[in-house]
């Protein structure tokens, strides 16, 4: 078909829907992204963290040596382009919890893979709120992506150019043809879901090993001056103001929906305990469904069945370093063949389709 409106339609203007679209824009593909602000989004409420070493082992997080960089210099060419403050680069602090776990620590910190990500001589100075007895580690190249000014730049942004829906999608809407996709009178080359959760209702995707997660955050206020860290001991307590941050997270399977609950409240209230020097006032709870997978890798590819129907899905709790390295490998997947990492290709699970 050889006059398309479109090249694209993107379902989703989550982290997902916003990394690919800006990817495709900048091929100088012609997109129209619909998103939803009538639904819940895990994107406008995750806390947006990126951080190379985590879990209770010390684990550098999957791919870091690559996703790091690239991710930082989209988030920070998007500040530039778009002209807001969203990438804020702060380390993250992790007390000590015994003197064996600082031995344990301090000894993996020789591993030339996690050494780059570990400051030398930590200066960090939080032991007038923060219970450190015995002293802590600094994570560098680490901090968090304020994901709604992102999201609502963004939204302006493709606005501006009449490239941005704002309404209900139904996928019953749209129409496969062999060389193009039909959807309200518009005729597009491919169309890339990025739904997060609500795949579970797409039935073109449905199949896939989705695992979701509930996950719920609170925002507290103290008397205290907070330093520009990030606590992480079980929890995280991210600093969004001087006398304000972020505290989560809770994981939950049942019920699966996004309102906060007194339990998960409770829960966070017991971690911040032990760590909490001192008093604090919690001003709202928020909770999300992250869209996250049996395997812990991304579903990134093309449909068994259609090759102009794709996804970019499954980013999970690591989104924000995840969704701009993988946009780029989608883009020249759909674009020019390049294979995508076989981890991530949603063709591992092909067989579930088929049988």
């Amino acid at each position: 078909m050889a006059d398309l409106d479109y090249d694209y339609l993107i379902v989703g203007q989550g982290i997902a829907g916003t990394s690919i679209a800006f990817h495709l824009h900048d091929l100088g593909k012609r997109i129209l992204i619909i998103g939803d602000s009538s639904i819940p989004s895990s994107s406008k409420i995750a806390a947006g963290i990126f951080n190379p070493l985590t879990g209770k082992k010390l684990v550098k997080t999957w791919l870091a040596d690559d996703l790091f960089p690239y991710a930082k210099a989209f988030y920070a060419d998007l500040e530039n382009r778009l002209g807001g403050k969203f990438l804020h680069e702060i380390s993250v602090y992790r007390p000590f919890r015994s003197i064996a776990e600082q031995n344990t620590y301090l000894a993996q910190t020789a591993d030339p893979g996690i050494a780059p990500y570990v400051a030398e001589h930590s200066s960090a100075n939080v032991t007038d709120y923060i219970h450190a007895d015995y002293g802590g580690l600094e994570v560098i190249k680490s901090g968090w992506v304020d994901l709604p000014v992102l999201l609502e730049k963004t939204r302006d942004f493709f606005l501006d150019r009449g490239q941005f829906l704002d309404e209900t999608f139904h996928v019953e809407d749209i129409y496969v043809e062999p060389d193009h996709i039909s959807w309200q009178n518009r005729t597009f080359g491919k169309v890339i879901f990025c739904q997060g959760f609500m795949a579970l209702q797409n039935d073109f995707f449905n199949w896939l090993p989705f695992a979701p997660v509930k996950g719920q955050l609170l925002e507290v206020a103290t008397e205290k001056t907070l330093k520009p860290y990030i606590i992480n001991q079980g929890i995280f307590m991210l600093p969004v103001s001087v006398n304000t941050f972020r505290v989560g997270a809770t994981y939950s399977w049942d019920p699966l929906d996004w309102e906060p609950t007194e339990s998960a409240t409770a829960e966070l209230q017991e971690k911040m305990g032990s760590l909490l020097k001192t008093s604090y006032e919690i001003r709202s709870a928020a909770a999300g469904i992250r869209p996250s997978v049996k395997d812990r890798r991304p579903l990134i590819g093309i449909h068994p069945e259609y090759s102009n129907i794709a996804i970019f899905n499954g980013l999970g709790t690591k989104g924000v370093t995840l969704a701009p390295f993988f946009a780029n490998q989608l883009a020249q997947h759909l674009e020019d063949g390049k294979e995508l990492n076989p981890l991530i290709n949603i063709k591992r699970y092909f067989s579930l389709y088929f049988r």
